[in-house]
């Protein structure tokens, strides 16, 4: 519902014009002096301020200057008297969209404010089409050739144009907002809102009025109406990160909002109807949440119509160069002095793959825009790492699971045949590659892979 704050000194103007505009279906918002108005500007999602011209405190001119520094867009009505037409004419040189002669013709008023609704709205259009050009999730920053990340692009390829609700699982630092706003911007919603919120961030009681919206007046400092995530998603979607955070009593609440498609704003007694999808994310696995009673069985399965896992960057190893070299070449453009970098050692490479990455995605990029900044060649060095990281490397040798009956030469037959295979599937088969990153050369891999009977290609 679009929403106009009509701005008035004259108290008998306030109940007048917000009549005629809410049986035009508008939602309105008032204020007695341009200093209010200006404060509900800044804490409210106000689509046409309507505005009287001489005020006390400030003026119309001034809060038309003030508002225009908040959003230059949001379009301004001036009411005047037609001894202040000049000032009026004014005003529309410093960007007002129309000024109406008091006392007005209640259909022109109502003919003017469609009019700069309908141009909002498409300017509102505009940036939500600039913001998808500029995200371009396109699968563009989701990066991956491994069969587990393949399943996670095909299942997004399949559920995008519908308005299934998706329930997204994975650790820390996977990419899971990344896969939501690839949801998003490859399905029909993609000119529509996306709208995250981390339910981990925030207290129960403004975690509820920042998803469902508040009254004025509905708690201590709620000064003004403000619309919550719920609407501003209207059309589009909503990402709901760290799902499982989320207390017993918003549970009921947010599966109520979805059975029903509409909620109350806190303090409020309108039902306000949405039409959004619902995108889920948590690093936890949900069910188990279930299991254990900390969360809702009605509303994971109400959550979970749509699963996708992503996998931990441990368990996509062979992503890592792809990954390297899109970060490589996003933080390029911030690298004011030294040679451009055209990638990493061979031995830096083998140490991305023996780490265990608990960061996941998210380590990674950090890694390397730190080493970026302190590389001073043309490849990444193994001093250009985080000593925590360098330090934790050989973490992944669990010594305590090898039988102390365990044969010194069975043993080390098996990591190497393991480190074997990982070179060869890490770097799709090609044997060169696959030899430089063990540090055996091309005729030491090929005699033991005779030696273990080993095919290069199967």
């Amino acid at each position: 519902m679009e929403t106009v704050l009509i701005v008035d000194d004259e108290k008998n103007y306030l109940p007048v014009l917000s009549a005629i505009l809410e049986e035009e279906g508008y939602e309105t918002l008032t204020a007695n002096n341009g200093i209010t108005a200006l404060e509900i500007v800044q804490n409210s999602d106000i689509d046409l301020v309507l505005t009287d011209m001489k005020m006390p405190l400030m003026d119309g001119i001034e809060l038309l200057e003030r508002v225009k520094a908040i959003d230059p867009d949001l379009p301004i009505i001036m009411m005047t008297a037609h001894g202040t037409v000049e000032k009026a004419v004014e005003a529309m040189q410093k960007g007002a969209y129309n000024y109406i002669l008091k006392p007005f013709n209640n259909e022109r008023l109502v003919i003017y404010v469609k009019k700069a609704m309908a141009m909002y709205s498409v300017v509102k259009d505009n940036r939500r089409l600039r913001n998808v050009v500029e995200l371009q999730y396109n699968f563009g920053n989701l990066i991956g050739k491994s069969d587990a990340m393949l399943n996670v692009f095909e299942t997004i390829r399949k559920v995008a144009p519908s308005s299934a609700t998706v329930l997204i699982e994975g650790e820390s630092g996977t990419g899971k907002e990344l896969v939501a706003k690839s949801i998003h911007f490859n399905s029909p919603r993609r000119d529509k809102p996306f709208i995250a919120v981390n339910c981990s961030a925030l207290s129960e009681n403004l975690l509820e009025s920042e998803l469902f919206g508040h009254e004025k007046g509905a708690f201590t400092g709620a000064i003004s109406m403000k619309k919550g995530r719920f609407e501003l998603a209207d059309g589009g979607s909503l990402f709901l990160d760290e799902i499982s955070e989320l207390s017993q009593g918003l549970q009921v609440k947010l599966l109520r909002a979805l059975q029903e498609r509409n909620f109350e704003r806190v303090g409020g007694v309108k039902q306000i109807l949405v039409d959004i999808r619902i995108i889920a994310a948590t690093n936890r696995q949900l069910k188990e949440e279930v299991k254990q009673g900390r969360f809702r069985e009605d509303l994971f399965y109400r959550l979970n119509v749509i699963n996708i896992v992503i996998p931990p960057l441990r368990e996509r190893l062979e992503d890592i160069r792809l990954l390297v070299d899109h970060f490589i070449k996003k933080y390029a453009a911030e690298r004011k002095a030294g040679p451009g970098i055209i990638g990493v050692d061979t031995d830096v490479e083998r140490l991305l793959y023996d780490y265990t990455w608990p960061g996941n995605v998210r380590e990674l990029e950090n890694a390397i825009e730190r080493a970026m900044v302190l590389c001073t060649g043309d490849k990444i060095r193994v001093f250009d790492l985080p000593r925590e990281f360098k330090d934790n490397v050989y973490n992944t040798l669990y010594f305590d699971g090898i039988p102390a009956t365990a044969k010194l030469y069975e043993t080390l037959e098996l990591v190497e045949k393991a480190m074997i295979k990982r070179a060869l599937k890490i770097t799709d088969n090609v044997q060169s590659h696959a030899a430089e990153l063990l540090g055996i050369g091309k005729s030491g891999l090929n005699q033991k892979l005779k030696k273990f009977n080993m095919d290069a290609n199967s």
